[in-house]
């Protein structure tokens, strides 16, 4: 390659002789700007440490296909993205080349990481007389992390809007409904104004007479609902910044759709909270958009006024928004209050499918953080997790599915032993039922979530169900409700419905099947924490046992044994290894005993804000540890009630062993072995003639340890939320001390799980992959086991796992798992897979689900 010898990672003698004058980055930049084709390659370049990695609309360059060429034309990327660099004495952004976009989409190339540079260009704007930028075109990612500082701009530096394409801004890295970047204000303070109510108008007056009206009156209305932001840019648009954010506003005539539109949403969006009083000034009435969603408004009564909408705007006409002060609110204005539809979980039971209602609770499970395609072949993705909370009402929990609703700050921090209000849930159930087993919420449009931290000043604090969980959850032991937090981890929820046909619901069986074949297309094409769940048909050949103390105790960081690879030619090389996995031995508890005050920290701030000298001196000593979160929590709720001193929660019982000796379960009779190879395997006659000649076996089986639930430890709370939560864009200081890997906290599942090869039903190949038993035994409700029933093989292998916590047999693979096995073999089956890419090239493929095809009314769906 051209000047590939005179490389700046190519020797120096005069490097040696003293500082030099400019940075390795520095010269880099020199000498490709000094190259007669602007590009050079890197025969010894040194590693450079990530500091950034930041997404952007990409532009819409149209280039007509070649002539006479059949093929369509690839898409164009609609994302590209920046990388800032650091060589230790100068950072550096460059424009990532968009074949080495899958590296981010991997989250291989991610802040934090290192690389190493083997081919670099610059790039010149032709339609700008400012400089251009250099272009990483080739480059290797290195194994282990970097020594470097946070990746924020440095004091005084100005922010830089993107390389390319003419954006004025950056996106989140993962999603589009999420505010990222300083640009973005996190709150307006509100302003003294002088109001005259005389000149002010109605929403319903306004409603009667808009379309006679070129310029309004003012209005003062109270913010009701607030709606997820909503990323409206296309690559061939060049719209500035093209956001929008519904609302609905209300005087004591009604109720109506308030808009924010493009540059007033990161000025004023995080500021218009539930309940924010405005003047509104200036602003344009248009006709009502026909499909967007409507929230459930508290007040039943309440009037909506649904043909136009408030539209806030930076010009035509240019809209002034002032923030009114709660203080300053006068009764004889007669602004609505903001009302709930709280529900205890004993009342969920009776609600009907898609009924709205707002949720209180104790978080005891929060899985990771996952992302699903807003449509097939998109770049675009929703972010979501699933959480279980409780609140005394009954022995089952809510199961909450969280979207991202606009609020990173709360949705990155949901953990254990936190309060969660959510509201503007949907009901989700599965109506087909007689006994329906899925029953869980998910967000709406104009959810909002809100976590210890967040819950002062919010109008719920006085709703009398959100009193009740807060007497209720000072009877409670904190050490009882810590034995039952989970974190992270696989979970296989919403279970898939007990026949194929419910499963395929409206859908063809040809767009629901994928043959085996084309698997490995389907995961090489994954996102980072890209979920999907796929139907394949084949026949069960093998199953054996794994323990994931025997893995532990050999093991290195578990390596994927599919011929996954890198989406482009760049190569990531184990020039360090992970670390290593062995379990150092040194026993560590689980319990901390420090942080047993969560609760009591956590109830204290619901009822001390008018009552702050209540807290007892037993209570105080036990915090003493937390003194910052106490500070933060101290003042949240505003309660009216005076809170008796002797119901702050009881002191846990750490003296307790973490379990008593087990009385053992006695083993099925043994029966005829029918394939049994070992007393942890099973194979099928079929497997053992047909395993040799395979054209193709796919080996997808690994359980990481990420892919565990593990018991929750409150001292290293931090460094399991950013374990479960997806990879930030900027690099940032670790926040948290620990000399624990994720592997060496307490699995909340089982003590292993189970290798199925799913042979396809032409006998020519083979995919491997993992049934994990997942369960917690100290809470039951958590991952149930009739989530599986009618799935005889599975249910069989869950059940007996159970069993192996309280066992030392030997006897791995049961009688009653070799039977149900059996009773499968040679025939054709269908098999729910739950995939997803865990990051670089880890992929989790576990099985959910197995439909015997003459269970199923196949003819009904042909």
């Amino acid at each position: 390659m051209e000047d590939a010898a005179a490389g700046p990672g190519a020797p120096r003698a005069e490097e040696g002789a003293g500082p030099s004058p400019a940075s390795w980055l520095q010269r880099l930049r020199n000498e490709v700007l000094c190259s007669s084709q602007l590009s050079v390659s890197l025969a010894e370049a040194p590693p450079l440490a990530v500091v950034a990695v930041e997404r952007y609309m990409a532009e819409s360059l149209p280039t007509p296909p070649p002539p006479g060429s059949a093929l369509p034309k690839p898409p164009a990327p609609a994302y590209c993205y920046d990388v800032t660099l650091a060589d230790g004495s100068r950072r550096e952004k460059c424009y990532l080349a968009p074949p080495l976009s899958a590296l981010v989409q991997r989250n291989a190339l991610r802040a934090g990481c290192r690389l190493r540079l083997t081919r670099c260009s610059y790039l010149y704007d032709e339609k700008k007389l400012s400089s251009g930028c250099l272009c990483l075109e080739r480059l290797d990612v290195l194994r282990g992390p970097s020594e470097l500082p946070p990746g924020g701009r440095e004091p005084g530096e100005p922010r830089r809007p993107p390389l390319k394409g003419g954006r004025s801004h950056y996106l989140p890295l993962w999603n589009n409904e999420d505010p990222y970047g300083d640009m973005w204000l996190a709150s307006r303070p509100p302003e003294r104004v002088e109001i005259e109510v005389s000149k002010l108008t109605s929403l319903g007056h306004l409603e009667m007479n808009w379309r006679s009206r070129i310029h309004f009156s003012p209005l003062l209305v109270r913010i009701l609902h607030k709606a997820r932001l909503r990323y409206y840019g296309k690559p061939d648009k060049k719209l500035d910044i093209p956001y929008q954010a519904y609302f609905e506003v209300a005087d004591s005539s009604g109720m109506m759709s308030m808009v924010l539109w493009n540059s007033l949403c990161p000025e004023w969006y995080n500021s218009m909270k539930i309940g924010t009083v405005l003047l509104l000034e200036q602003y344009g009435i248009k006709t009502s958009y026909p499909f967007k969603t409507q929230p459930t408004p508290g007040d039943s009564q309440m009037k909506r006024f649904t043909t136009i909408e408030i539209s806030l705007n930076v010009r035509d006409p240019p809209t002034k928004v002032n923030i009114i002060p709660e203080k300053m609110v006068k009764p004889e204005w007669r602004l609505p209050e903001v009302r709930y539809r709280f529900v205890t979980r004993s009342e969920l039971e009776n609600l009907p499918n898609n009924h709205s209602c707002d949720v209180i609770g104790l978080v005891i499970f929060v899985g990771r953080v996952e992302r699903t395609r807003k449509r097939e072949s998109s770049e675009d993705f929703w972010i979501h997790r699933w959480a279980h909370v409780v609140d005394g009402t009954s022995d089952q929990p809510f199961i909450l599915e969280l979207f991202a609703t606009s609020q990173p700050d709360v949705f990155d921090h949901i953990h254990p032993m936190t309060y969660l209000v959510c509201t503007q849930m949907r009901v989700v159930r599965d109506i087909t039922e007689n006994t329906p087993r899925t029953l869980y919420l998910t967000t709406s449009n104009e959810s909002q979530m809100f976590i210890t931290g967040w819950h002062k000043g919010q109008p719920y604090t006085r709703d009398a169900k959100v009193k009740n969980f807060i007497q209720w959850i000072k009877t409670q032991s904190e050490a009882d409700q810590m034995k039952k937090t989970v974190i992270g981890g696989y979970c296989p929820f919403p279970p898939a419905p007990n026949s194929f046909l419910k499963y395929c619901k409206n859908n063809k069986v040809e767009s629901v099947l994928k043959a085996i074949s084309e698997m490995e297309r389907e995961i090489e094409d994954l996102h980072y924490r890209e979920h999907k769940r796929f139907a394949v048909q084949g026949i069960i050949s093998a199953i054996r046992y794994v323990s994931h103390a025997a893995e532990d105790a050999s093991r290195m960081e578990p390596i994927q044994e599919g011929r996954v690879q890198s989406a482009s030619q760049t190569t990531v090389k184990n020039t360090g290894m992970s670390k290593d996995c062995v379990t150092k031995g040194k026993k560590r508890s689980h319990r901390n005993k420090e942080a047993n005050s969560v609760l009591d920290l956590q109830c204290a701030s619901l009822e001390q804000q008018q009552h702050p000298r209540m807290l007892t001196r037993k209570s105080r000593i036990k915090r003493k540890i937390e003194h910052h979160a106490e500070a933060e929590n101290l003042h949240e709720f505003q309660q009216e009630d005076s809170v008796p001193e002797q119901n702050i929660l009881t002191e846990p019982d750490t003296s307790q062993p973490d379990r008593a000796d087990k009385e053992g379960v006695s083993d099925a009779p043994e029966i005829e072995e029918m394939g049994r190879t070992s007393h942890d395997s099973w194979q099928s006659g079929l497997w053992t003639m047909v395993k040799d000649n395979l054209i193709d076996h796919l080996h997808y089986c690994t359980v990481f340890p990420e892919s565990i639930p593990r018991k929750f430890d409150y001292m290293h709370k931090e460094f399991l939320i950013q374990q479960y939560n997806l990879h930030p864009a900027v690099h940032k200081p670790k926040e948290y001390r620990t000399n624990k890997e994720i592997h060496e906290f307490k699995s909340a599942s089982g003590p292993g799980h189970y290798e199925v090869t799913i042979l396809g039903i032409n006998h020519d190949v083979a995919i491997d992959v993992a049934f994990p038993p997942i369960f917690c035994p100290e809470d039951p409700h958590l991952f149930r086991i009739e989530d599986i029933q009618n799935d005889t093989l599975l249910s069989c292998m869950s059940c007996i796992s159970v069993c192996q916590q309280d066992t030392a047999s030997n006897e791995k693979l049961s009688n009653e798992i070799v039977k149900a096995a059996v009773d499968l073999d040679r025939q054709r089956v269908i098999c729910i897979l739950d995939i997803c890419r865990l990051g670089e090239d880890k992929v989790e493929v576990f099985l959910n689900k197995i439909y015997r095809i003459m269970e199923t009314d196949v003819v009904n769906l042909v």
